[in-house]
């Protein structure tokens, strides 16, 4: 069996219209895998700690020849908009400024350990010349450097650089899950919150839809190396 990609998201939803007929399995510790013969799909739940779970959990499912850390991010650029898609070129770990980088692609992405607000959005872009900020892709990349893979980033931009997110990170788990029916409660006792509410679900599915189909070109990109 030829090595192949392997994408490596947080959540489950993330990847769920890309891996729709897909083999999927549930392992211990939160961790889903999905494979197609092609390639494999792992999610281990937000977080740079949960990163190396998926990774551990893909290497065991097939042959690997790359790592691509995929899943919505903020924009840091004013100028990027909901559902446009980010291409790493530099990917910063943002608490050590440990650098990664893909001479491919331009584009810069800092790795946080929270949800970023607006105002630390706005710094890392005058730091760092952020187009986006994510929670995954710099222990992603910092894997596939110990297990000598390719390393791509893809994320898709779910909230624009001045949309106010809040504090999300009370809704996480200890193993990197989101608590989706406790923000909707917490959420629907505050009507300030409706319309926020509202977009942000709007954003994400935007940006879902955006994320899948630069998905399916890059494994189709994959899909014919393999017969060349």
């Amino acid at each position: 069996m030829k090595a192949c990609p392997a994408i490596i998201a947080a959540l489950p939803r993330e990847v769920s219209a890309l891996v729709k007929g897909w083999e999927r399995r549930e392992l211990s510790g939160g961790v889903v895998v999905y494979t197609n013969g092609h390639a494999v799909v792992a999610c281990a739940g937000m977080g740079v700690a949960r990163v190396a779970l998926a990774v551990e959990a893909a290497m065991e499912a097939m042959p690997i020849a790359a790592l691509i850390s995929v899943g919505l991010a903020g924009a840091c650029d004013p100028a990027l908009h909901v559902g446009e898609i980010v291409r790493a070129g530099v990917v910063i770990e943002g608490s050590t400024g440990e650098r990664f980088a893909d001479i491919e692609f331009e584009q810069v992405l800092v790795t946080s350990d929270a949800i970023a607000s607006v105002g630390e959005k706005s710094r890392l872009y005058v730091t760092y010349g952020a187009a986006a900020v994510d929670m995954e892709a710099a222990a992603v990349a910092r894997l596939a450097r110990e297990h000598g893979l390719k390393f791509k980033a893809i994320k898709a931009i779910s909230d624009e650089a001045d949309f106010e997110l809040g504090d999300l990170s009370r809704f996480s788990t200890a193993d990197g899950q989101f608590r989706e029916a406790a923000f909707a409660l917490h959420a629907a006792l505050r009507p300030a919150l409706w319309g926020k509410v509202v977009a942000l679900g709007l954003n994400s599915g935007k940006a879902l839809a955006a994320l899948t189909e630069a998905l399916r070109v890059e494994l189709d990109w994959y899909q014919k190396r393999e017969l060349e």
